[in-house]
C-alpha cells in the first residue's frame, strides 16, 4: 500500500499523463474532481449549493467475474448495482455507477441505497463510516448513448474509477464521468 505522499504523486502523474494526451488543458476544478480522495458530493455542494441525485437504475445482481474482481469478492456474491446522475436543477453534473457487495454494508445503509436518492458520500457521513478512497484510474472515454443523452453531447468524457475502503475491505467500487467541457469556468 502506498503512503499518502506516494499516492498523491501517483495521482498527479496520472492526471498529467491524461492531460498530455489531450489537446486542451484541464481546469483546476476538473483536476480536483478527478484526483480528490474525498467526497465529490461535498465539492459539488461547495461549488453549486446543495446538489441533488437522481437514480437512473438500481438493482441487486450476482457478481460476475468482472465485477467480483473490481470489488474483491467471489463470483456469485450479491451486489447492489447503482447508476445515478448528480445535478443542480436541470444541469447534469456527474454521472456515476457503483458496485457494492451487500455482505459489507449494514441493512440500514442498504435501505438508504435502495430507497432514497442519497449520494454515497452523504450516506457514509450519515452513518459515520470511517473510510478512504483509492483511485484506480483517471482517463478519457468516448460517451456511450446514455452519456450522450444525459449531457446532450458527443464530446469526450473525463472519467475516474476508485474504491472506497472500510476496515481494510473494498466497500464500494465507483466510476464517475463528466464531459471535458464541464467545470472549465469555475
Amino acid at each position: 500500500m502506498l503512503n499518502k505522499n506516494e499516492a498523491n504523486k501517483r495521482l498527479i502523474e496520472k492526471i498529467n499523463v491524461v492531460e498530455e494526451s489531450y489537446p486542451k488543458d484541464f481546469s483546476n476544478t476538473q483536476k480536483i474532481l478527478l484526483t480528490t480522495d474525498g467526497s465529490i458530493t461535498a465539492i459539488l455542494d461547495v461549488l453549486y449549493g446543495k446538489i441533488t441525485l437522481s437514480t437512473l437504475e438500481q438493482h441487486f445482481e450476482t457478481a460476475t467475474e468482472e465485477t467480483a474482481k473490481l470489488i474483491n469478492a467471489k463470483v456469485g456474491e450479491q451486489i447492489n448495482f447503482r447508476e445515478v446522475i448528480m445535478h443542480k436543477g436541470d444541469e447534469n453534473l456527474i454521472y456515476a455507477i457503483s458496485h457494492i457487495p451487500l455482505s459489507r454494508v449494514t441493512d440500514e445503509i442498504c435501505c438508504d441505497l435502495v430507497r432514497a436518492d442519497i449520494p454515497i458520500g452523504r450516506i457514509l457521513k450519515n452513518y459515520n463510516i470511517e473510510s478512504r478512497r483509492e483511485i484506480n484510474d483517471i482517463y478519457i472515454e468516448k460517451p456511450n448513448e446514455t452519456l450522450q443523452k444525459l449531457f446532450n453531447t458527443t464530446e469526450d468524457m473525463l472519467a475516474r474509477d476508485y474504491v472506497i475502503i472500510h476496515k481494510n475491505e473494498i466497500l464500494m467500487w465507483i466510476k464517475e464521468v463528466f464531459p471535458v467541457s464541464k467545470f472549465t469556468d469555475i
